[in-house]
């Protein structure tokens, strides 16, 4: 009976008459038929959702209707999930439609079917005409990407606090540190009065000022000369003395400080910290003055008081196995000098070296010899210079003159700089050197450390290799090997006393009576104010062209250079060769510019492989070779003109002919002609 029921429904359904007995069948003559419409066809990954609509259209003249038949949309896909897998149809129109949403998130990139069948709901399920399926494709997400390779990474070394604290120091004992330094001390006024400390304080002691310094005290000298009715005699410069040793004591040591305010002397934790501007390039990674100062203090071994360098520890270890003996104390008992160990002066002769080859020097001994009235011949370049004496630096330079035999001469500083390393001056006043012990391999070994640094560098700043780093360090113990071993004799004091006096030579030189005669050219940008006189000089006197600025920046970079290498524990045979790209990524601005202007200076590159045998022996001779060559080859357009060169232009001008312009030969380089 049940069966005959079904069979009934399934006719009238096909001949069109509604299996619903309320209202009237609707008739058709054939079966319908089913559209499936997917929107969008096309999409890209995670843009969202799909809308998929079915529509039912009867195949014949007399239309279907939902509400006559019951219809069923039933959804199937590949991947994701379908808002409604069974959804109802309904008019549209007039037109039987169903839709649903397909949702295509977390679905990859590819193509998919999606299929639908439209049943009819009675008692038992028909279907309308086959299932429908459509294909829609998701295609991959397109995105602007940039690829970059970056350089390999090294690990962080606690020597690196060591060289930062190399950058604090010698930036801290420049020419515009003394010169802040000079005006509040001996100068107070209002506001400006010297109240800083000295940055290696004695823990046993209480911290002092500079003005304290020296017995008299700088303060009790100073306090008297400004009572006196007239200020006679080297009293001014003896003063000026004792500042400039006071100035270098009180910034010695291994530590990492503020700058000081220019006004009181106090640390100014406002300005950055010299030799923490860039880390980031230097380091590698963003360091604060904590940071830095914690690190320092794991190197030194120490945490709040004065550490020990780790070379220094190796050679007191030697020289005094038992620990106790090892105290700092007066020069006049048995162990260690007093400070030497736990606050060494970070100093360097080479320093002084470049100053006086860049005629710093001869500069001033050229304006004392006249201030004493002594000729240099007939057209002498200094005639005008006449220095007033109701000024400061008339006095200042009687003192400096008087001072002369207490001052090192040329031939102590040639000695020290051949023993130091291995370097020569050449003029006039350098007598035939016999040293005792020179350092003739120190030219080879630096300018191969410099030349192995460059290659470095350019292979550094190919990302698609790792750079090699090994023979570098082979290299920076090699120098720090031939250092060590002039580290002897005046190595304590020499430097320190040279550094001294060429810091007042400087002063002198930048004072206002110097440059109304020796003012430079306007138009250049010198670093420091006493450069532009120097310059004048060398023109005047028809010394070299080269402009003291590069022999400046030879001073300042080799420094840094070598005392990074004199310092360091470059002999520990658990090195590693993070330790060297680190010095190397660390000092390449001073590496970079130290080959430059030692280009500029000699015509020599540094940084070129040299497979020529005979270019490799110009890159080991000596400095004042290469600046005597320079020198000879230079025409002499800008000294003065000899007086047979004068008489050759007037005797032209008779004969109405004019002369070709003649050079003469320019005369060699001297240095202290007058000492």
């Amino acid at each position: 009976m049940t069966t005959s029921k079904k069979s009934d429904a399934k006719d009238q359904l096909a001949r069109g008459i509604s299996v619903d007995d309320q209202g009237p069948p609707a008739e058709i003559t054939a079966a319908a038929k089913i559209t499936l419409i997917p929107f969008p066809k096309t999409l890209t990954e995670d843009d969202g959702e799909v809308t998929l609509t079915v529509t039912v259209v009867p195949v014949g003249t007399i239309p279907l209707t939902a509400k006559s038949i019951p219809l069923t949309a039933k959804w199937r896909v590949e991947e994701g999930t379908v808002e409604d897998e069974s959804s109802p149809i309904a008019d549209l129109n007039g037109i039987p439609t169903g839709t649903t949403v397909w949702h295509t998130k977390n679905v990859p990139a590819g193509s998919y079917t999606v299929t639908v069948t439209v049943v009819a709901e009675g008692t038992e399920e028909v279907i309308i005409d086959k299932p429908k399926t459509a294909s829609i494709t998701i295609v991959p997400r397109r995105v602007q990407a940039s690829v970059t390779l970056q350089r390999s990474a090294a690990g962080a070394t606690n020597d690196q606090a060591l060289w930062v604290a190399i950058r604090n120091r010698t930036d801290a004992i420049n020419f515009d540190r003394y010169n802040e330094f000079i005006d509040r001390l001996l100068c107070p006024d209002g506001d400006r009065r010297d109240e800083g400390f000295q940055t290696c304080d004695n823990p046993s002691a209480p911290p002092k000022k500079a003005g304290g310094y020296g017995s008299p005290s700088i303060e009790e000298i100073r306090d008297k000369l400004s009572l006196r009715p007239n200020v006679y005699g080297p009293d001014a410069y003896y003063l000026l003395k004792l500042a400039a040793q006071a100035f270098l004591i009180f910034e010695s040591g291994i530590v990492i400080a503020p700058p000081r305010k220019p006004n009181t002397g106090e640390p100014d934790f406002a300005q950055p910290v010299p030799g923490l501007e860039d880390p980031e390039s230097r380091l590698g990674r963003v360091v604060t003055f904590d940071d830095i100062q914690r690190v320092l203090e794991a190197y030194l071994g120490t945490v709040g008081g004065n550490g020990k360098l780790p070379y220094l520890r190796r050679i007191v270890k030697a020289l005094i196995p038992v620990a106790d003996a090892r105290d700092e104390r007066l020069p006049y008992c048995g162990e260690i000098l007093q400070h030497r160990f736990s606050c060494p002066s970070l100093l360097e002769l080479i320093w002084s070296y470049w100053e006086e080859e860049g005629m710093l020097v001869q500069t001033l001994n050229a304006i004392s010899r006249r201030f004493q009235n002594r000729g240099s011949g007939p057209r002498d370049p200094l005639a005008n210079l006449e220095i007033d004496p109701l000024r400061p630096l008339n006095n200042l330079l009687w003192g400096f003159v008087q001072d002369e035999y207490n001052r090192l001469t040329v031939p102590r500083r040639a000695y020290e700089y051949d023993h130091h390393y291995g370097l020569t001056l050449v003029g006039k006043a350098v007598p035939k050197l016999i040293p005792a012990d020179s350092r003739s391999k120190f030219i080879e070994a630096f300018h191969n450390l410099l030349n192995r640094a460059a290659i470095f560098f350019r292979a550094d700043s190919d990302t698609t290799v790792i750079a090699e780093a090994f023979p570098l360090l082979n290299a920076l113990k090699e120098v720090h090997l031939v250092l060590a071993e002039g580290a002897h004799n005046q190595f304590g004091d020499l430097p320190w006393t040279a550094r001294a006096e060429m810091l007042n030579m400087q002063w002198l030189l930048s004072r206002t009576e110097i440059r109304e005669f020796l003012r430079g050219r306007h138009m250049v940008p010198y670093q420091e104010a006493w450069m532009g006189a120097v310059d004048d000089m060398k023109r005047l006197q028809g010394w070299t062209d080269t402009t003291v600025t590069h022999f400046h920046e030879l001073a300042v970079t080799g420094e840094r250079i070598l005392l990074s290498v004199r310092y360091g524990d470059w002999v520990n045979v658990n090195n590693i060769e993070d330790q060297a790209k680190n010095w190397a990524r660390f000092w390449k601005p001073e590496v970079q510019r130290y080959i430059h202007c030692y280009q500029t200076v000699t015509g020599v590159d540094l940084s070129v492989e040299v497979t020529d045998t005979r270019r490799a022996t110009e890159r080991y001779l000596q400095p004042s070779v290469h600046l005597q060559r320079r020198l000879a080859a230079q025409p002499a357009r800008g000294a003065l003109p000899a007086p047979g060169a004068a008489r050759g232009a007037l005797a032209s001008e008779t004969l109405e002919y004019p002369a070709l312009p003649t050079f003469r030969r320019r005369r060699l380089l001297r240095h202290g002609e007058d000492e």
